[in-house]
């Protein structure tokens, strides 16, 4: 092979290289990520503070609006599935969780004997239909760092029907709220409503009945 030949797969190889690099160096500068102001990795953590949170959405409107017609029997059914942890019947003692009895108007984190999370420890009150309500929606949500791991019920009518059952389970349960048995009045500035007869135009008012002493 004479030094033509040798010089023309050399210059092909040559050329072919300058081909790839030139496509990388294109190929980088088009995908090439933004270069970030700060080094590292950018995480959105969502900030938890300990203790009791807000109501959620599933817990905005009022549980007292459900409990006015909430239904015991039902309540039983949807509470069997807390059943695997939790005893209702009165001196039946704790299992996974503490025992149920009686625990509408209870201080929260009171058997004693049971050994509560650290964060539920922490939330002071009672266990009033409202903080019920809050923590059968979503018990994480109310306590960050509970060791409750039920997801939670989302349906405000089936939370209700708990509630009235644990209530019942009692010698002297609260009285549920109870449904508005009058429409609600009218507003202040609602204008008059207007006589059923009036009189007809021209008419003479009648007179002004005499006060009384």
């Amino acid at each position: 092979m004479d030094s033509f030949e040798i010089n023309k797969i050399l210059g092909a190889l040559l050329g072919t290289c300058l081909v790839l690099l030139a496509v990388h160096i294109a190929s980088g500068a088009i995908f090439t990520p933004p270069v970030p102001a700060k080094p590292g990795y950018e995480v959105a953590v969502k900030e938890e503070r300990p203790g009791r949170q807000p109501a959620t959405k599933a817990t905005e409107e009022p549980i007292e609006n459900f409990l006015a017609s909430a239904s015991v029997e039902h309540g039983a059914q949807v509470a069997k599935q807390c059943a695997i942890c939790h005893n209702f019947q009165e001196s039946q003692g704790p299992k996974v969780g503490p025992d149920l009895y009686d625990v509408v108007g209870r201080k929260i984190a009171s058997v004693a004997g049971f050994n509560y999370s650290t964060a539920l420890k922490g939330v002071t009150g009672t266990w009033t239909f409202d903080e019920l309500n809050k923590w059968l929606a979503d018990p994480r949500a109310m306590v960050p760092g509970t060791a409750m791991t039920f997801a939670g019920l989302q349906n405000e009518k089936q939370r209700a029907d708990v509630i009235a059952y644990l209530d019942s389970l009692s010698k002297n349960p609260v009285p549920l709220p109870k449904a508005a048995a009058n429409p609600p009045a009218a507003p202040a500035n609602a204008p008059a409503a207007a006589p059923a007869n009036p009189p007809p135009v021209g008419a003479a008012p009648a007179p002004s009945p005499a006060p009384k002493e």
